[in-house]
This record gives C-alpha cells, sequence and structure tokens, in this order.
C-alpha cells in the first residue's frame, strides 16, 4: 500500500459520507428531470426532440468521459480529477438553473456530464485505491452499486417533487448546491490515493481488455446493473398499464426493491467474507438465475401482480448487490498501477452492454411482460458463469 493510501484514515460511516454524495448525484442527473421535460421547450423556446436529446447526451458523456479522465486520474492524482469535475458539474449545474438558451441549455448539460464523469471515475478509482485488500471494501462497493443502479429509477420521482413546489429551475439548482458541499466536504477530508508508480505507468488499453478476469468480472457488472435498467424500464408498463396501480403504488413498490438492495448492502462484507470474490459472484448470477425462474413462471400461470413481478425482483436485488460488492475489484485487481485507466474502461464497457444489450430485450421481448428482465437475467448470468468457469474460479 503506497504512502497516499496510508493517510486514507477515515472510518466507514465517513468514507460513505465522502463517496457517496459524488455517486448519487452523477446518477441523479442522469434523469431527474424526466418529469418535467413535456414543460421545458415553452421556457427554452425549443422543440420537445432537443430537450430529450440532453437526456441521451448526458448518458452517453459520462460513460465515454471516463476514457478521458481515468487514464488522466492516473497521470496527475484522484483528487484534482474529483475536485475538478465536481467544480465543473456545480458550475454547469447552477447555469443550467439560469439559462433560457436552448443552445446553452444542451452544451451545459454536457459539461455537467463530463463533471460527473470525472467526479465519478476518481471515486471509484480511490476505492480501488484504498479498499481492495480492506474488508470494508464489499461494503463500499454493493452500496455504490446499489446507488448507481436505482438513484437513475427513483430520480424523476425526486424531480417531480421538486418542481411541483418550486419549478424545474430548482431541480439545477439543487444538484449545484448538493455537489458544492459534496465538493467542500471533500476539500478538507479526501486525500491523495494515486499509488506514487502510477503517474510513469504505460496506459495499455488493450492489455486490460484482454485479461479474461477483467471481462468475466465486468460481465458479471453489467448483468446486475442491466438487470435493474430493464426493470425500471418495463415496470410502469406492467405494474400501471397492466395491474392497475396507481402512481403511489407503483412508487411504493418500486421503492421496496431499492430498499432490499440496501439492506442487503448491509450484510455483503460477511457474505464475501465467506465466499470469496469468485464464490459472491456465481452465488449473485445464481440469484438473477433463479428471479429469472420465477418471472417466468408468474408470467405464465399469473396476471401481472406485485407477487409476479415485485417479489421476484426482491431475489434479483439481492443478487445485484452480492454482484457488485465483488465485481469491482475482481475486474481491477490486477490494475493498481492505472486503476483510473481500468475503472474508465470497466463503466464503459458495462454501459455499452446495459444500454445496447439491454435495450434490445426490451425491444425484441415484449416490454409489456416480465419477459425482458427474465430473458436479460437469463442470458447474462449464464454467461457470466460460463466465463467463470473458463477461468477457474467459481466457488
Amino acid at each position: 500500500m503506497s504512502f497516499q493510501n496510508r493517510s486514507w484514515t477515515c472510518s466507514l460511516p465517513a468514507a460513505l459520507l465522502l463517496l457517496a454524495p459524488f455517486d448519487i448525484l452523477a446518477s441523479l442527473a442522469m434523469d431527474i428531470y424526466l418529469p418535467v421535460v413535456p414543460t421545458m421547450p415553452e421556457a427554452l423556446g425549443t422543440s420537445a426532440a432537443v430537450v430529450q436529446l440532453t437526456l441521451s447526451l448526458y448518458m452517453l458523456l459520462l460513460g465515454a468521459g471516463q476514457m478521458l479522465f481515468g487514464p488522466l486520474s492516473d497521470r496527475i492524482g484522484r483528487r484534482p480529477v474529483l475536485l475538478g469535475g465536481a467544480l465543473l458539474f456545480a458550475a454547469s449545474s447552477l447555469l443550467l438553473a439560469a439559462t433560457s438558451s436552448a443552445a446553452l441549455f444542451v452544451l451545459l448539460r454536457l459539461l455537467q456530464a463530463a463533471g460527473a464523469s470525472a467526479a465519478l471515475v476518481a471515486t471509484f478509482a480511490t476505492v480501488r485505491d484504498v479498499y481492495a485488500v480492506r474488508p470494508e471494501g464489499a461494503v463500499i462497493y454493493s452500496l455504490l452499486g446499489a446507488i448507481l443502479s436505482f438513484v437513475p429509477a427513483l430520480g424523476p420521482v425526486a424531480g417531480a417533487v421538486i418542481a411541483d413546489h418550486f419549478g424545474w429551475r430548482a431541480i439545477f439548482l439543487m444538484l449545484g448546491g448538493l455537489m458544492l458541499a459534496a465538493m467542500l466536504n471533500a476539500l478538507q477530508g479526501w486525500p491523495e490515493t494515486r499509488p506514487a508508480a502510477s503517474a510513469g505507468a504505460p496506459i495499455r488499453i488493450g492489455a486490460i481488455l484482454a485479461d479474461a478476469h477483467f471481462r468475466t468480472y465486468t460481465m458479471g457488472f453489467s448483468a446486475a446493473m442491466g438487470a435493474f435498467f430493464v426493470f425500471f424500464s418495463t415496470a410502469p408498463r406492467i405494474l400501471i398499464d397492466h395491474a392497475g396501480f396507481s402512481g403511489l403504488a407503483f412508487s411504493l413498490s418500486f421503492a421496496t426493491a431499492a430498499a432490499v438492495m440496501i439492506l442487503s448492502a448491509r450484510l455483503a462484507g460477511r457474505l464475501v467474507a465467506r465466499w470469496g470474490t469468485a464464490g459472491s459472484l456465481a452465488r449473485g448470477m445464481g440469484l438473477l438465475l433463479a428471479g429469472a425462474l420465477l418471472l417466468g413462471i408468474g408470467e405464465v400461470l399469473f396476471t401481472p401482480s406485485f407477487a409476479s413481478f415485485v417479489l421476484p425482483m426482491w431475489v434479483i436485488a439481492v443478487g445485484i448487490v452480492l454482484t457488485t460488492a465483488v465485481t469491482a475489484n475482481g475486474a481491477l485487481a490486477a490494475f493498481g498501477q492505472t486503476a483510473g485507466t481500468a475503472v474508465a474502461l470497466y463503466f464503459c464497457v458495462e454501459s455499452l452492454i446495459v444500454g445496447c444489450i439491454g435495450t434490445l430485450f426490451v425491444l425484441l421481448l415484449d416490454g409489456d411482460t416480465a419477459w425482458p428482465l427474465a430473458g436479460y437475467c437469463a442470458v447474462t448470468a449464464t454467461l457470466t458463469l460460463l466465463a467463470l468457469r473458463r477461468i477457474g474460479a467459481c466457488g
């Protein structure tokens, strides 16, 4: 462990207070203003298509930007990339709240995504630097992974509440203010953690992608994250349109899956200590397969309901937490000196798999049924287990 890593003396609660806000805000900004998209074209003097485009551009740059900021954090350090990204995110968010120009809104949204991308990659690279061999790492990874999964799904709910009371511009004021608070906290308590040798280490993207463990654990991460993506892509149509849930009933039902993930994260450290990295991933994939089976049974034998769709998602949610508790360490274990670059690839590959493959399952299977979620979980979990078997790591 490098000198910088020894300087990280935060307790687990203090570390989470430092790390989690950047993860939460980067995820929250993805689609928090979705409920007010129909009203924004008039305020900005533009079309609905342009406002909708800002959602897609944010998601695209959030993933692609890490390929710039990951290697940069290996060269100049995690702390300057984190603080620079946080400042860019905060400034662009506050300006988004003030602008009435569509062109400027699009530009600022791109800058906001770039800032979020930098903060996110620096956060996970720091976790890799500090907690790669510490038992607390499983808890931190599982909580951060759970946040990345469910916060974008709950963001529109928060956005609707804020906009109803204070208007849509308050959404961006809140994002900017919270990021400034997180940045001030980091200025005081976030030391540099980059290994000293990273500054001169060669950046070999091909070698990272060629590593069998990196590919296997990144596939597992994609299976877990994609499961929640497909869930929140199909849940409104299944529960509201077909099961007849009210908006409140839907929100409460949706929140139960997030609650299961948070509760499961509290047990992640003990379970990983018992089963190990590979064993935990294998069991996480097993839970995704079990959830897929329950979804299939519910689809064939019952009408859409909480029991047939949400309860199987609880099983999948536990699998997501168990998986995300170990996939980052498993994928990044061999790349301590270039952790920033490896983290960037880890998220970039996951984004491509989830965005492309997850969307295909929703489009090709009936999105009004549980089959897209069951199919995605079954296929990606099976592929991950086969990859684990090939590297001889099932446990």
